[in-house]
């Protein structure tokens, strides 16, 4: 497997890891019985807080992930995978690691910057992958 591949796989996780903290807060925010039905009563109402925040950087991730993986797909088809690809891809997962506490914790302008470094990190292997 490239490293890219496990790098993919690795964020995957890291997705999987969000999704379980955001239920967790949202869970503890509208109670269990409401997040375990239909929330049609919830139509409309933002979470707050932490649950809001932890929602917010779950659905960058969405976002992030679509790119990072069709950058994955375009070096590993294309058989482009080399180094700098792989040290990129790297750096793509530790700013999405480093997003969520920036996220929780408000950091400005850290946050951006994290999130730039991994979009960033993104743009150039696919750049790479079309040398």
């Amino acid at each position: 497997m490239t490293p890219e591949l496990t790098v993919l796989a690795l964020a995957g996780l890291l997705q999987f890891a969000q999704m379980i903290a955001f239920s967790l807060a949202a869970q503890r925010q509208i109670g269990r019985r409401a997040a375990m039905g239909n929330r049609d009563e919830l139509a409309g109402h933002a979470l707050t807080g932490r649950a809001g925040r932890l929602q917010r950087a779950l659905n960058n991730h969405f976002e992030g992930l679509i790119l990072f993986t069709i950058a994955v797909v375009v070096v590993t088809l294309g058989q482009k995978s080399s180094t700098l690809t792989a040290a990129l891809a790297w750096t793509y997962l530790g700013a999405r690691i480093l997003y969520v506490p920036a996220y929780l914790r408000g950091w400005v302008p850290g946050r951006s910057i994290i999130w730039a470094v991994g979009f960033l990190a993104t743009i150039l292997m696919i750049m790479a992958s079309l040398l």
